[in-house]
């Protein structure tokens, strides 16, 4: 009971964090409106803060490395709760922007933690499931951070939004504290040099760079998710709210679904993820103007899409467990850039050539994330190296 309880904190944080991160996506008509800014300054509180954590978040993770697991989460979450509660009194944008840039630096940090304590927490042959419901934190995030968020500075106030975020960080770090085992830093600390050794493995090189197109391919299409549903199959905003409330909860369905058959079969189902998205966006590409077709088709996709989230985190955690928190780090910065370059390519795309053909990026980046998983698996056979965990 402890554990599962452990793990909800742990996810609750990871929500709280996502939803500081994502959430003021939904402030962003108040805060232009308050501080009297144009919307691409504003957008610099977005892309800042993923910039910091590509950046910066394996270096914070290795210096961090050697301290107090359950005392560096808690940490980190009082952090975020201060940051909030800090930006409710923000008198300048510039202000403002340096209280999302100060947390940014913790943010792969807790990530990193986070994904270990799930496995240190669980039975060997249960790490991915462990995984998979700490990201139910991730989806819930994305799926519920923005509306939510939004919803709060729409009934009362922006401030009021800062504070719900601060409320949630408070509750995990609380949570944190009293349910997770001391325990669990019962370990020799590993030196910074050690961990930097699994950079001179290849195969974790491959690793990085399959994670970072899988994430490509899921956000050059998912980032224009309501101009695709608009513009190409002319569906109205009430609808495309409608799918993405489908897209979401399927999304929870599939992460936790993909945890369990990664515990079983690691190699094949990252085999298959790429080709299962690619063919959510053929099916996508030809829906036609039935609603009906069309709904199934934005819940097959969804539960396929935040998939990808932990698929590419077992897969690159596997292959270095000699440096878990690293490891972790390392796929939340190739993560963030892969969610900057698939975003920015649909974008391009999208210029040239219109909304209709943003899937054909979508589908080059799962080519090239194939291409990526079956080398790695190709040297992991032939190098005889086992990894992290059982591959079938």
């Amino acid at each position: 009971m402890k554990r599962s309880g452990s793990l909800f904190f742990i996810a609750l944080g990871i929500f709280g964090i996502i939803n500081t991160e994502l959430g003021v996506v939904g402030l962003l008509p108040a805060i232009i409106e308050k501080y009297g800014v144009t919307a691409s300054q504003a957008g610099m509180l977005v892309s800042s803060f993923a910039l910091i954590i590509a950046l910066f978040g394996p270096w914070m993770t290795l210096l961090m490395s050697r301290w107090n697991r359950k005392r560096v989460l808690v940490g980190i979450l009082a952090l975020f709760a201060i940051s909030n509660l800090a930006s409710v009194f923000a008198p300048v944008f510039p202000l403002l922007l340096v209280f999302r840039i100060i947390p940014a630096l913790f943010h792969p940090v807790y990530f990193s933690i986070g994904f270990v304590l799930a496995a240190v927490l669980s039975d060997k042959e249960r790490v991915a499931q462990a995984s998979a419901k700490v990201f139910l934190g991730v989806s819930l995030g994305m799926v519920l951070g923005i509306p939510v968020t939004s919803y709060v500075a729409e009934q009362f106030s922006l401030e009021a939004a800062f504070i719900f975020s601060a409320v949630v960080n408070v509750v995990a770090g609380l949570g944190i504290a009293f349910m997770v085992p001391t325990v669990i830093d019962d370990r020799k600390p590993t030196s910074i040099g050690s961990q930097l050794k699994v950079l001179r493995k290849p195969i974790l090189w491959l690793n990085m760079a399959a994670a970072c197109f899988i994430l490509s391919a899921m956000f050059a299409v998912y980032s224009y998710f309501a101009e695709y549903m608009g513009q190409h199959l002319n569906m109205s905003g009430k609808i495309v709210s409608m799918l993405l409330v489908v897209f979401g909860a399927s999304g929870v369905a599939g992460n936790w679904y993909a945890g369990k058959l990664l515990g079983k079969h690691l190699k094949r189902t990252t085999l298959l993820y790429p080709i299962a998205l690619a063919m959510c966006y053929i099916l996508l590409q030809f829906a036609g103007a039935s609603l009906l077709w069309l709904i199934g088709i934005v819940a097959l996709w969804g539960a396929v899409h935040t998939s990808g989230l932990i698929v590419s985190q077992i897969w690159l955690t596997s292959e270095a467990p000699e440096a878990p928190e690293f490891a972790n780090s390392l796929f939340v910065s190739f993560s963030n850039l892969g969610v900057t370059i698939g975003t920015a390519v649909g974008g391009w795309l999208i210029a040239i050539s219109g909304t209709g053909e943003i899937v054909l990026g979508g589908i080059l980046f799962t080519a090239l994330a194939l291409i990526c998983i079956a080398l790695s698996s190709v040297l992991r056979a032939k190098s005889k190296v086992p990894s992290g965990m059982e591959g079938k």
